[in-house]
């Protein structure tokens, strides 16, 4: 059976058309610029890159485009093979605790939803709706972000601000990058052989956040109302004190500037003032720039303060620790700079087996942690598509 995993940005669209229950992805596509004079979109499949200009006015005419391209290389001979679209959808609110059959409700309420992802949920109805469009017969599902943390308790979720504000205005964690976060837990179900895994996954790229999972469900993370809550990111400045925003405004700075300030020019980006990916933070620190030093610095504290704090709230029962994502799969310096920190706990790297392991590497994925280390340390290598297409595949065959 074939499914489509799509996410829809902004001005973007990714796309990845599977074999299921295979699992085997057949093409996978990301359109960039969509509206904009200089838009284009990369395809992949069969191992091979394949980069197109071309003008695309909107989210119509891209999938339009996708499904130009599933048929020109035969992915699919008819739409109708298409028998499940699953869509990531960055906001359910405390509505949703799973993926749901999108039916006109469920587009109701993701709209109704948006005020609390305005950058976000608009795009992704956008995506939705041209998808819907074009293919007719197929299954559509809507996977969201915020579904896998839904399990958190209230100790965890709730803000200590005036309860109202709870009740009224829907004012609590929510958490982010569920989808990532589910698939790791499920893949370390299986590779650990338990259900009721205790885990503390790492999910660190250009965003990034950090989830306690209790018994195989969220039971604490570190992004929060918004995805700026928690670590600092490539461009986000994560956790600081409320009142800084208030601050800038005094000095003269409008709410939108501090708010664009805050998500767009914080974080690495904010501290190196030159780079927001760290790649290029960790090239620019080994050629001795001290802001670029600092952010890396920065960054690491942050990640052991909640590694840290998530090891004592699962009370020490740890089944492993999980490293996924851009920088947590790949950058092996950074993640022995962040369990050096934390050898007090009883955590050991094995630093050859370490620095063998990233996605541009023979190995990419296994245990870093030394037998003796109080609990098993791995890197794992996230795909948040699959999972969108595995709850589509689910809905298609029912």
């Amino acid at each position: 059976m074939k499914i489509l995993s799509v996410n829809a940005g902004s001005s973007s669209l990714k796309f990845t058309a599977y074999e299921m229950p295979e699992e085997k992805v057949l093409m996978s596509g990301y359109f960039e610029k969509i509206g904009l004079e200089d838009s284009f979109y990369t395809l992949k499949l069969n191992g091979e890159k394949i980069k197109k200009i071309e003008s695309i006015q909107n989210h119509q005419e891209a999938v339009e485009k996708v499904i130009e391209e599933l048929l020109a290389y035969h992915i699919i001979d008819d739409l109708k093979e298409i028998k499940g679209v699953g869509h990531r959808v960055v906001h359910g609110g405390d509505k949703y605790a799973d993926s749901v059959l999108i039916d006109e409700e469920v587009i109701k309420t993701i709209d109704e939803i948006s005020s609390l992802a305005p950058l976000h949920n608009p795009a992704n109805l956008i995506g939705i709706r041209a998808c819907m469009e074009s293919f007719k017969e197929a299954k559509h599902v809507a996977v969201f972000d915020t579904a896998f943390h839904q399990t958190m308790p209230a100790l965890n979720y709730l803000y200590p601000v005036p309860y109202a504000w709870y009740q009224d205005y829907q004012v609590r964690k929510y958490g982010f990058h569920g989808t990532s976060h589910r698939y790791i837990t499920h893949t370390m179900q299986e590779l650990l052989g338990k259900k009721e895994v205790n885990l503390i996954s790492c999910h660190i790229g250009s965003g990034g956040s950090i989830t306690a999972i209790k018994n195989g469900e969220s039971f604490d993370t570190t992004m929060g109302f918004s995805p700026n809550a928690g670590i600092m990111m490539g461009t986000r400045c994560g956790d600081i004190d409320y009142s800084l925003a208030f601050y800038m405004m005094d000095k003269g700075m409008s709410k939108e500037e501090v708010d664009n300030a805050l998500n767009k020019k914080s974080g690495l980006l904010g501290i190196s003032e030159k780079y927001s990916d760290h790649r290029d933070v960790e090239k620019a620190m080994n050629e001795g720039d001290p802001q670029a030093k600092l952010a890396n610095d920065m960054y690491v504290q942050r990640i052991v303060d909640y590694i840290a704090g998530y090891y004592v709230k699962l009370e020490g029962k740890v089944d492993a620790i999980v490293f996924t994502a851009g920088l947590g799969e790949n950058a092996c310096e950074f993640r022995e700079a962040i369990i050096r920190k934390l050898e007090c706990i009883g955590l050991k790297l094995d630093f050859d087996r370490n620095m063998q392991i990233a996605s541009y590497k023979e190995t990419h994925e296994g245990i870093i942690s030394t037998p003796d280390s109080v609990c098993p340390i791995y890197v794992i290598p996230t795909d948040e598509e699959v999972m969108i297409a595995r709850d589509a595949y689910k809905e298609a065959k029912e």
